[in-house]
């Protein structure tokens, strides 16, 4: 049955669990009090999407298995790069069958997706023009013609605006079979022969390293980590590591590791109880020991003191 919902978040960790057919970490890189807007529409095989979040933020998403995934920019503004390669108003990016990857925007960020199943994306390239709707072996961009990109744009902001002012249309059957048909074939001119397709080998390459240091990063949750021994087990150097992490990240090593344990201490106060545990208890079993520091790091990353999580949780 067609749907649509929309949401707004001022929690970042709320936010990335709800979105659609990706799992999703998102880690805030900039202060300041986080905010975030998701449109899902539901058809009958298409699932769209569409996003807005105003701070700068890391975001690692592994797309699910069985669906052809698409993603691109819904308006201009600050740099938002996926895989370390520049998301632009004119590109869309081809998801990999269950790609894991990272996702960096500078700023605030607007873009959305759409996704087919599998069988289904199969049948309409075959059908529309030959077009290839299956998931290529890596994430890839490509550049459409601006006739085709503005059209697939243009529809997809009409899909969201019918969801924020007249959901009932689109719970409605056959208005949802029309709105569906006309966005895959606005994707489907996206994506014929004549795109062009750019080569990331490099970036590839560079993304294979980091996805060996987010595991090795994730297998020790609570342990504090340092850069030598991670350079050890992932088999690379300190200045290869640290220049995948700069194109990736936009951070160094070092960074990114203090900022997922601060997010980390976060989630830990959330899911405290003030009776059983303490601020203190927390900040030491991730590794920060000084603690009025820690205390004014988090309340400029989350806009709160660590205490404050602590009991807003359970209130």
């Amino acid at each position: 049955m067609p749907s649509s919902a929309v949401r707004t978040f001022t929690d970042p960790d709320d936010y990335a669990a709800s979105i659609r057919a990706t799992s999703a970490e998102m880690t805030v890189t900039a202060r300041g009090q986080f905010s975030a807007k998701l449109i899902r529409i539901d058809l009958h095989r298409l699932w769209t999407q569409r996003f807005f979040d105003n701070l700068a933020r890391l975001a690692h998403s592994a797309a699910v298995s069985g669906r052809a995934t698409f993603s691109f920019r819904t308006q201009p503004g600050p740099s938002l790069l996926w895989g370390g390669a520049e998301m632009l108003p004119t590109n869309i990016v081809r998801h990999g069958e269950g790609a894991s990857t990272f996702q960096r925007s500078s700023g605030s960020a607007r873009w959305g997706a759409m996704s087919l199943p599998l069988a289904d994306a199969a049948a309409v390239g075959e059908t529309l023009a030959g077009c290839d709707l299956m998931p290529p072996r890596s994430t890839t961009l490509i550049t459409p013609s601006p006739s085709a990109m503005a059209r697939l744009q243009r529809l997809h902001a009409a899909a969201a605006q019918l969801a924020e002012d007249a959901p009932e249309v689109i719970a409605h059957p056959e208005a949802a079979r029309g709105l569906e048909q006309a966005l895959i074939e606005a994707l489907v001119d996206c994506l014929r022969e004549g795109a062009r397709y750019e080569d990331r080998s490099t970036l590839r390459h560079h993304a294979a390293i980091l996805r060996r240091f987010r595991k090795a990063v994730k297998e020790n949750p609570e342990q504090p980590l340092y850069i030598p021994e991670l350079c050890t087990a992932i088999g690379v150097s300190d200045r290869t590591l640290r220049v995948c992490c700069q194109e990736q990240l936009g951070m160094s090593p070092k960074r990114y590791l203090l900022l997922r344990r601060m997010h980390l201490a976060r989630q830990a106060l959330r899911d405290g109880s003030p009776g059983a545990t303490t601020v203190t208890e927390i900040a030491t079993q991730y590794g920060f020991w000084q603690f009025g520091r820690f205390a004014g790091a988090y309340r400029s990353l989350f806009g709160e003191a660590p205490s404050t999580t602590l009991h807003r949780a359970h209130e």
